[in-house]
């Protein structure tokens, strides 16, 4: 008799101990299709803002424009794909969104400005040999990880989520700051009901229907929108029903040095904004990421951004919007982020529906936005809070980073004078922050007598 609850005990461990991890699991297919659809929600403006600069900015005009912004929907599509489920040795197989990414928009403008109606092509080959050098360097880029402990995830972590912020700021005011009411008490109003809106579901409501009060909030507010005129129904009108992106749409890749040089630099600073973004969400879904995860991440985003030309896209990374969205929701599954990637290729063919989602008026994604960005932000305190602060120099470490990486964001023209070169790291708050937090936690924690002390503290080591 004694041995049966021994048996039983025993048994119940070994389920428990193959018992699947919430990131590798999946939801009936109406929940994973609208929990997929909010994180789409979530970083549609993210996605088809920079074609919207790009385009006009290389002489397109507005039917090519808008070809770009399907085509950077439908590679979106593709590198979300090749990071949630991915192949062989790529793909982070997190809830991992990627999509365009913002940091290459002003060497990309510079590049077309200066070639005019060739510029577009000389862009796209400078992004397909700037992430094939990527996807070589990844394995010695991954080994970085050592240098992440929590003093520096925490910093960078914070920095991801405020650096965000300003973007839901534009987008409560109206997105366009030449716009007669941007800024309008109407837009800002909107944004407003919209969080409150927000709030009140995540109180109010429970189990699946809390998990998307994000996407709810979103249509509501939509709803509210439209008898104040707030919502443009044209984009339907003239959107049609499929619209493949025809690979080389703007001709064959051209290759220059100086073009190419400068999408290398954009691509490091991509790469450690994965780097960072991946160790960010590990956390958050209970499964860190170690050297080998984000070694598969960064091939996942090269990969994608090599592909991304062939079907007339930019350079692709990782989305820390939708970071923010898993830790409010809680939804860990990487197959419904790999849904939403699904619904990208499909709203990238056909054009309808991708107006569809347009519909949703920036003010009100703005106001869903500052719970999204601001949950990042409060995951990199929650890291803060296990980093010993009170130890050594962590809190200098802490302090020094996050100045240094609020100043684009609170002084946009801080750095005026210096080249344009330059400016593509450091008009990225988080790649500043994270590269000062890095160097600091060595100097201060590993360099010299003081740092033998330290070197293996526990709060010193990555995963823990």
């Amino acid at each position: 008799m004694a041995a049966k609850p021994r048996f039983r005990k025993d048994t119940a461990d070994t389920s428990a101990s193959h018992e699947t991890h919430p990131v590798d699991q999946t939801l009936p297919p109406f929940k994973m299709f609208t929990s997929g659809l909010q994180h789409v929600a979530a970083m549609y403006a993210g996605v088809v803002a920079p074609p919207m600069i790009v385009g006009p900015a290389v002489g397109l005009n507005a039917r090519d424009t808008a070809f770009l912004m399907g085509a950077s929907l439908f590679t979106a599509g593709i590198a979300t794909l090749l990071q949630t489920i991915g192949f062989w040795k790529i793909g982070a197989r997190l809830p991992f969104v990627n999509g365009v990414s913002f940091a290459g928009v002003t060497p990309m403008v510079a590049i077309g400005r200066e070639r005019g109606a060739e510029g577009i092509s000389v862009i796209f080959g400078a992004i397909i040999v700037a992430s094939v050098l990527g996807f070589v360097l990844t394995p010695y880029f991954s080994k970085l990880v050592r240098f992440f402990p929590p003093v520096v995830t925490g910093t960078v972590i914070t920095l991801i989520g405020v650096s965000l912020l300003p973007v839901a700021f534009n987008w409560s005011q109206g997105g366009n700051a030449t716009a007669d009411d941007y800024g309008s008490m109407k837009n800002i109003g909107m944004a407003g009901l919209t969080l409150l809106i927000v709030l009140v579901l995540r109180k109010v409501l429970r189990g699946f229907l809390q998990q998307i009060a994000i996407l709810l909030g979103l249509v509501v507010g939509t709803l509210v929108a439209i008898p104040l005129n707030m919502t443009d129904f044209g984009a339907i009108k003239d959107a049609g029903l499929v619209g493949f992106p025809t690979p080389f749409h703007f001709g064959a890749p051209q290759f220059e040095v100086a073009a190419i040089i400068s999408m290398c630099i954009v691509m490091l600073v991509c790469m450690t904004e994965s780097t960072a973004d991946m160790l960010a969400l590990g956390k958050i879904v209970d499964r860190p990421a170690d050297e080998r995860v984000i070694e598969g991440g960064l091939r996942a985003d090269t990969l994608g951004s090599a592909i991304s030309p062939f079907f007339n896209g930019f350079m692709c990374s990782a989305f820390a919007q939708n970071i923010g969205l898993v830790a409010m929701t809680k939804v860990r599954s990487r197959f419904v982020v790999a849904a939403g990637g699904a619904i990208l290729i499909l709203l990238g063919l056909c054009p309808v529906l991708a107006s569809v989602i347009a519909l949703v008026p920036l003010p009100v994604l703005g106001g869903a936005g500052i719970v999204l960005f601001g949950s990042v932000a409060a995951s990199g305190i929650q890291t803060l809070a296990t980093a010993a602060l009170e130890k050594g120099e962590n809190a200098l470490i802490v302090a020094a980073a996050v100045g240094i990486g609020l100043i684009p964001i609170a002084a946009p023209q801080f750095y005026h004078a210096f080249p344009s070169d330059l400016l593509v790291v450091l008009d990225s708050g988080i790649s500043t922050g994270c590269v000062v937090a890095i160097v600091l936690n060595l100097a201060f924690n590993h360099w010299g007598e003081r740092g033998t002390s330290t070197r293996l503290l526990p709060q010193a080591r990555v995963g823990e």
